[in-house]
């Protein structure tokens, strides 16, 4: 093993290589994941037994790790968390729904036709008799690309019915630049927008490939306990009604009213869309809602740094998952979240030992694991609003949340086609390892909005989230999207993401150096990454320069 003088004086020279890594153990991240996603965590819910379990957790290993408290201050000293306040919001009791074809009442059954939210606008019941449905294609309003979906409409008293992505999505070009998702095509926005226009509901019509995943996955995040930021006026983020509903039954009421669902749809890729009433066609509803504020938490560990100890050098991953929910087809209601993210957690904690065995680096580094991803990336949200430590001094973000507990591979990606330096960065520390980047296979999927740097990307902090590689050693590109597909397929949101002794943690081990090499560089060095000056984040960092020195 090299001297740790050694090694800080190649990191601060920049001419480490991969073999002055930290090596990693297989058997200690495996032993982190086992735990983490078993079922004695249930799942790792936010604001239940399992959080606590988990917080506990993570505490305990940073403690172990000889790292520093670097969560919200009391009585002039750090805690190991940061108290993440919010909204929480569960159906009591039964969902009754149906629609009304012609005048023929059919019933809807909660998790099968339709999904939908516990309500979190405030109201403790929702009742809606008889409201007219609105097509309103991709539901988007976007004056900069002279796009309007709305064309004036009324949507007061009416559901709005919306189709997930952007209306690039399946022509690959047009006003939104193509396949690659833009925020317009994200679910968040479409029930943001419906809201600000004043209908009563939203239904999300889904499909699977738009979606980038199934009706399953649809389901299991919808059906169960909603969480949100505390809002002052929550009505105009959140209409009463939240839902998604199967594109097989959308059709059956476009028909009804005289439609066809693919002929609006291609209308809907155009700009000259105008909203379409389905005629004939109403929705009932009637259901309780428990709504109260709750505290959870995002977890803080930090090394201070020995020279530059104001600026920081930020690593993050989520610490929860979906909790205990619907049975599946084996009647297992525990969702363990094991690849989804214990891995990243385990990754956490042997990054964060490796930083306590080594000298300190220059800068500060801080690892934060958030709360609340699954929700709507609240935790990561909560922390970039109100930052324990400075964001125009925050050198960049490592996100931790797509690894593969698999094989070897050649390749890695991040989430999103983004361009910043803190890229390139990344891209030639793979390099020493031999590794390739692979952009974003599916930029359509929206991965860049829906992982928690994206709350600190889109307020200029240099962010990336890093994925795994698909293409094996062993096996190829074949077998390693195979096994990416089986797993969005049968596991992804599902209780079948559980732990497997199988797993080697090949893949894994060698990311984690590559990610261990690159934030201590940067901590280390006296380096402002940033992004390119086209995109739409470079705007938000410049403004914070004067903050930075040398920069």
């Amino acid at each position: 093993m090299k001297q740790p003088v050694v090694l800080i004086a190649l990191l601060a020279a920049g001419t480490a290589n991969a073999a002055d890594a930290p090596y990693f153990d297989a058997q200690r991240l495996a032993q982190h994941v086992k735990t983490l996603s078993s079922d004695a965590f249930e799942g790792r819910g936010p604001n239940t037994a399992g959080e606590e379990k988990t917080i506990a957790y993570l505490i305990e290993q940073f403690k172990a790790a000889g790292l520093q408290p670097g969560g919200d201050s009391k009585n002039g000293n750090r805690l190991w968390t940061q108290a993440v306040p919010l909204g929480r919001f569960e159906i009591k009791g039964p969902v009754v729904a149906s629609v009304s074809l012609g005048g023929k009442v059919r019933s809807l059954q909660q998790g099968n036709e339709i999904a939908i939210r516990a309500a979190m606008n405030g109201q403790t019941s929702v009742v809606i008799k008889d409201a007219p449905l609105v097509f309103v294609g991709y539901g988007v309003k976007a004056p900069e690309r002279n796009w309007d979906d709305f064309k004036g409409v009324d949507l007061k008293g009416k559901i709005a019915v919306v189709l997930i992505n952007d209306p690039d999505f399946e022509s690959g070009q047009g006003a939104f630049g193509g396949k690659a998702m833009t925020y317009y095509g994200r679910w968040t926005y479409k029930f943001e927008e419906m809201a600000r226009q004043g209908a009563i509901g939203t239904m999300i019509v889904h499909e699977t490939a738009p979606a980038s995943y199934g009706w399953p996955t649809v389901k299991n995040s919808n059906t169960n306990v909603m969480f949100d930021i505390v809002r002052q006026e929550p009505q105009k983020s959140h209409a009463p009604l939240e839902s998604w509903i199967q594109r097989d039954t959308a059709v059956t009421w476009f028909k009804q009213a005289g439609l066809n669902f693919d002929t609006l749809k291609k209308q809907a890729q155009t700009p000259a869309f105008k909203p379409v009433t389905l005629k004939g066609v109403t929705f009932t509803a009637d259901y309780a809602v428990a709504a109260q504020t709750v505290v959870s938490q995002n977890v803080v560990a930090r090394i201070e740094g020995a020279v530059r100890p104001d600026e920081t050098v930020l690593y993050t991953a989520h610490w929860d998952h979906l909790g205990i929910g619907a049975a599946d087809a084996k009647g297992d209601t525990i969702y363990n979240g094991a690849n989804d993210n214990a891995l990243g957690l385990a990754a956490m904690l042997e990054i964060a030992s490796a930083y306590g065995k080594a000298p300190k680096p220059a800068r500060s580094v801080v690892l934060l694991a958030v709360t609340a991803e699954e929700k709507g990336l609240l935790g990561s949200e909560f922390y970039a609003s109100n930052p324990l430590y400075p964001l125009a001094t925050t050198a960049g973000a490592i996100n931790m949340d797509g690894f593969s507990p698999g094989p070897l591979t050649r390749d890695f990606t991040i989430s999103g086609n983004a361009k910043l330096e803190l890229l390139d960065r990344l891209i030639d520390t793979g390099k020493r390892w031999n590794l390739i980047y692979v952009p974003d296979s599916k930029p359509e999927a929206g991965y860049f909005f829906r992982s928690d740097h994206f709350p600190l990307a889109k307020r200029g902090v240099p962010a990336i989230s890093f994925g795994s590689g698909s293409d094996w050693i062993v096996g190829g590109l074949a077998a390693g999207q195979a096994a990416r597909a089986e797993y969005t397929a049968r596991k992804y949101h599902q209780p079948a993401d559980e732990f497997d002794p199988s797993w080697t943690f090949e893949s894994l081990k060698r990311d984690m150096q590559v990610l261990y090499m690159l934030g201590r560089e940067l901590a280390d060095s006296n380096e402002w990454p940033n992004w390119s000056l086209d995109s739409e984040f470079r705007g938000a960092r410049d403004r914070s320069a004067s903050e930075r020195k040398g920069d």
